[in-house]
This record gives structure tokens, sequence and C-alpha cells, in this order.
């Protein structure tokens, strides 16, 4: 989302109450954990999680769960992305669940290149990871657009950043590799898309992406009772992904 504090002024705290949910999952909070309005979160049961960049009004992850977690994990132990706010993980029992916001590269050059740096190195961690959390769920805003499917009019995007060949080559390394596209595990029909430009009333025509995802070990895939994009929460530019699992 593009900050927490505007999706606020958007009756976040209304969609939250409504929807039950009982873990959710920000990314792009824009904010530090002493800006956000956590107590309007606590009166609805949750407890809250925030993982703020150095920089202020920049990056940033949350979690909000009415289980309370076990364990809590801030960032992945490399520096140049915990100081971006990019990874929050709580425990609790067997099961984690990690809220990563993935660096875009839009910009190009440095930040292109900054993006691949990481997708290399959260893959590495999230396979040593898996040696002692093996229920892992990775939600989050991955900034890549998988498939063909995933995207509206693929061809003109092929040279996009998020839509490289050589992002779209990692999504399917981690797709390959232990871990499962749990909308996709659901609905395989094309134009769901998560995120929309603000520009030419791309989200009235979904000419959309979708970049938000949920990945879940394979060891969970028996316990999925079903995934859902939810394009009707209007808090920012991307929609919430959710996914049901039997604990």
């Amino acid at each position: 989302m593009n900050g927490i504090r505007a999706a606020f002024k958007k009756g976040l705290v209304d969609w939250v109450k409504e929807s039950k949910l009982d873990v959710i999952c920000f990314q792009e909070t824009k904010a530090q954990p002493d800006q956000i309005e956590s107590a309007l979160f606590e009166e609805l049961g949750y407890h809250c999680y925030w993982y703020s960049a150095v920089k202020k009004g920049y990056s940033g992850v949350g979690i909000i769960s009415k289980i309370k977690a076990d364990h809590v994990e801030e960032g992945i132990g490399i520096e140049k992305y915990d100081s971006e706010g990019r990874n929050l993980r709580i425990d609790i029992g067997k099961l984690s669940i990690m809220s990563a916001y993935y660096p875009s590269g839009t910009t190009g050059g440095v930040r292109q290149d900054f993006k691949f740096e990481y997708l290399d190195d959260i893959f590495k961690y999230l396979k040593t990871l898996r040696k002692k959390r093996s229920q892992l769920i990775v939600g989050g805003d991955y900034n890549v657009a998988h498939l063909d499917i995933d995207i509206h009019n693929p061809k003109k995007q092929h040279k996009s950043s998020g839509f490289l060949p050589e992002e779209r080559a990692w999504m399917t390394k981690l797709f390959e590799t232990g871990f499962l596209d749990v909308f996709r595990n659901f609905n395989i029909e094309p134009d769901h898309y998560s995120w929309w430009s603000f520009r030419s009333g791309a989200r009235d025509r979904n000419k959309g992406w979708r970049i938000d995802y949920l990945a879940a070990t394979d060891n969970l895939k028996d316990r999925l009772i079903s995934s859902e994009i939810l394009p009707s929460a209007k808090h920012s530019d991307h929609c919430p992904v959710m996914m049901e699992i039997q604990l």
C-alpha cells in the first residue's frame, strides 16, 4: 500500500473490522511505529508488529494478528535491506508468517541491480530458514508479475521492470523449489490483478498487474481451503490477497 496513514483515512480500520481476518500483512507502510494508530487495531483484538525503514516515510512492513506471536523476527540479517524495513516475520506455534516488501526496480539502473541482489539473497535466506521453520507463508508485494496471465498486455510489458525475464525466472524458481503460489492453486484464470496504476483509469478498466503473492511451503498444501484477490478494497493502488488455511 502507499502509506498506512493514508489508508486509515480511507476506511482501513472499518475494513479490517468487517473482514474478521486472523492475520493481516502490510507492506509499504511509510510510517514509523509511533506514527501508526495501533490502538485502533488493538481494540479489535489484534497484536501489532511493525518494522520500519530508517528513512522516515519510506518502505516499511507490518503484521497484525489476533494470535499473539511466540517470536518476532525483524529483517533478514542483511543491513542494506533491513535498513529499508523490508521483512518482518512472526512465529505462531509451528507456523511462520512473513510480510515482505520486495524492492521496485522501476527507476532502473542502481535500483534494478539492488532488486536483483535482493532476489538472490532472499531466496538463499528462505532456503536456510526453512530448515528450522519448515511451515512458512511469505506474503507481500513481490513487485514481479510471474506469468503472462498476471499482467495486462504482456507483449507490451516484457521489457518493463517487474516483468523482466530474469524476474519471472526467479518466481518460477521459487515455485519449483518448495513454495506454492496459493492464489494460482485455486484460480488459473487471467485478469486477476492486485495493483493498478493511478494513471488513465487503469483500475476501472482492470488494466493491472498481479504482483502481490502469498507463497506457502508445499507441506501446507493439503491444509489450504481457499484464496482470493479482493479488488473491492480500495485503500491504496494495491488490493489485498487473502488465503484461508486450516491450522
